[in-house]
């Protein structure tokens, strides 16, 4: 409980900042539609949001140890804020491309912060619970965010208001703790080439983890209205798929210790392809079997980010560990950002259906490959152990290597 006590001012910022971001992604897709944004421009704004992510990973860092970490969470939440804010003021594409990286830039500005300064308070004794705490606040953030959908009517002022003042509440958990902030440690240097030595198959399962997870979110809400969704309906759907992805977290995160994790990922992507296929049907058999269909995916293909980064730290070395997570942070973005421009052409030119095929084709390449390294090279007898790894910023990968005991 102490620890838990300790944490709740970071905590409870983590909790409103992914309401306010987060609520932005789908109320941005769903304001363009309404305004008259092509499928292409939609897509852009989410390419925009995972280009702001990655320079708010790289930045955060060198700022924190320019200014501090109160100074530089203060500044990446007022960025933030002030791009949501100007939405309704300049209502064109390009503009708002702008402030989704400004926007992206600011949340991973901020989970940079928050994740440093709970590695430098969490023990061995009690990382385990810090960090079971911080996946389910990252998590009922994110469910929180698609909810809120629901309530807030696209394209009008009041509803970007209300994420910002949202935004603006996160500052005051961070800037009022009396905890004292942490010594600034160095920035991980980025490697991408380390993610494809350490496992070529943990490297492209990242990638098509990036284009999965980003095609459905950024794009998501123009597969619900092209199926005749209402607002408040897209909100359930996105959520389902949140919720779907929490659920599995366990179940899978045991047949990835017990099982060759190769074939586990291997399963999870003949599983995704199934729930493309399901994806692309249930529009025929009424709104609770599209739910359904969003659950299943989501369960499906969330874990793949995690499982996949697993098996990539089972041939790395200890001192090897952060620089891998932020490489395979690199790598999703890569999907990330290219995903959601071809999700919405696709759907534009061909359909609803075809981005699930666009899915479909990458889990399937995933699949080929997959095969192919299981003949290339042995499973590892010392692994380490499975868990959740939240996209968040290149410290995550601190915060989930243990302390080594003195």
């Amino acid at each position: 409980m102490r620890v838990l006590i300790s944490f709740a001012a970071l905590f409870s910022s983590v909790l409103m900042l992914q309401l306010a971001f987060g609520g932005v992604v789908p109320l941005d897709a769903l304001s363009g539609a309404l305004l008259g944004f092509t499928g292409a421009q939609i897509g852009l704004l989410g390419s925009a949001h995972f280009l702001g992510f990655f320079i708010g990973c790289w930045w955060a860092p060198r700022l924190m140890g320019d200014v501090g970490h109160s100074r530089a969470f203060a500044a990446f939440t007022a960025a933030g804020t002030i791009s949501i804010l100007a939405h309704m003021m300049l209502v064109d594409p390009w503009a708002w491309t702008l402030m989704r990286v400004i926007s992206g830039m600011a949340i991973a500005g901020c989970y940079t912060i928050i994740e440093a300064w709970v590695q430098s308070r969490v023990t061995n004794k009690t990382r385990g619970r810090a960090m079971g705490v911080y996946r389910v606040v990252d998590v009922s953030g994110s469910f929180g965010a698609q909810l809120l959908i629901a309530f807030l009517e696209p394209a009008v002022y009041l509803s970007y208001n209300l994420l910002a003042l949202i935004a603006c509440a996160a500052l005051f958990p961070v800037l009022l703790t009396k905890s004292a902030a942490p010594a600034t440690g160095t920035a991980p240097r980025l490697r991408p080439k380390l993610a494809w030595q350490r496992s070529p198959l943990g490297a492209a399962g990242v990638v098509v983890s990036g284009i999965t997870g980003a095609a459905f979110r950024m794009v998501g809400p123009l597969y619900g209205l092209a199926v005749g969704l209402s607002a408040d309906r897209i909100a359930l759907f996105l959520s389902a798929y949140v919720l779907g992805g929490a659920l599995a977290q366990l179940p899978v995160g045991y047949l990835a210790d017990k099982y060759d994790r190769r074939y586990v990922l291997i399963a999870l992507s003949a599983a995704a392809m199934l729930g493309c296929a399901g994806m692309a049907m249930a529009t025929q058999g009424g709104v609770t079997l599209l739910f359904l269909a969003a659950g299943f995916f989501g369960a499906t293909t969330f874990p793949i980010y995690s499982i996949s980064t697993a098996h990539a730290h089972d041939f790395a070395a200890q001192d090897e560990r952060v620089e891998l997570s932020a490489a395979h942070m690199f790598l999703y973005a890569l999907g990330a950002i290219a995903s959601p421009v071809i999700a919405s052409a696709l759907i534009t030119g061909f359909g609803p259906g075809a981005m699930f095929g666009f899915i479909a084709l990458a889990h399937l390449m995933l699949i080929l490959f997959g095969l192919l390294r299981i003949r290339a090279r042995a499973a590892p007898e010392d692994r380490t152990r499975y868990v959740y790894a939240p996209r968040t910023s290149f410290i995550i990968g601190r915060l989930l290597r243990r302390k080594p005991e003195r």
